[in-house]
This record gives C-alpha cells, structure tokens and sequence, in this order.
C-alpha cells in the first residue's frame, strides 16, 4: 500500500501510540493529524461511516469522559444519526481513534493489529 496514509490520533492515547509504533516498526510513512485540534468534520464523518458500514456507535470513543459526562450511551438509543454525527463533530475527543485513512478515504477505526495487517 504506496498511498498518502493520514492516522487521526490523540497524543494521550495508549491506542494510539500502538498504532503509531506499528506503522514505525513496519516503516510505513503517514501523516499525522491531531484529532482534538482538527477534528472530522461532520461531512467527512458521514462519508466514513457510510464507507466504513459499521454503525455509528462504533465511531463513539466509549472509554472517554465526554462519552460519560454527556451520557452518549443512553442518547445512541434515541437520537437520529444526523444528531450523533453533529454531536461527533462537535469534538475530537467523542471520536473513537485511531482514525485510519488512505488517500483520504476510510479504512479503519480503532487499532487491531490484525486487521490493519490485512490492510496493508
């Protein structure tokens, strides 16, 4: 996989840190883009679920305080994927990361060794 390569990561975050070890380790250039300090937008969001086929759940990072403070848990219950993808957008930290893509398009989310294996 020769493409432009962009991992959407949070600096803190252990899962993070894995990934980013992985692609040093298999000498994998990419581009690293801060999620807190430029977010997904609500467009590209849209885009990645569609392409991704997961449930917009899945783009929830259910570890984090903001997923608590907020009480997303219950909200994913009621509320419309327009409203969970603004709610998505309106901060990094709700996202679920890493956020893998290749040429700007959508491959992965979260860190699965295994399975980014499979991708490149």
């Amino acid at each position: 996989m020769n493409e432009n390569i962009t991992v959407l990561c949070y600096a803190k975050c252990g899962t993070c840190r894995k990934a980013e070890k992985w692609l040093k380790d298999k000498g994998i250039n990419y581009t690293y883009r801060p999620i807190k300090e430029e977010p997904p937008t609500e467009s590209e969001l849209t885009e990645w679920i569609q392409a991704s086929g997961l449930p917009i759940a899945k783009f929830f990072n259910t570890s984090g305080q903001l997923y608590r403070e907020h009480n997303i848990k219950e909200k994913l219950k009621t509320l419309s994927s327009d409203k969970l993808t603004s709610i998505l957008a309106s901060d990094g930290m709700f996202v679920k990361r890493p956020v893998l893509l290749c040429n700007g398009q959508f491959k992965a989310i979260g860190f699965k060794e295994d399975e980014w294996e499979k991708l490149f």
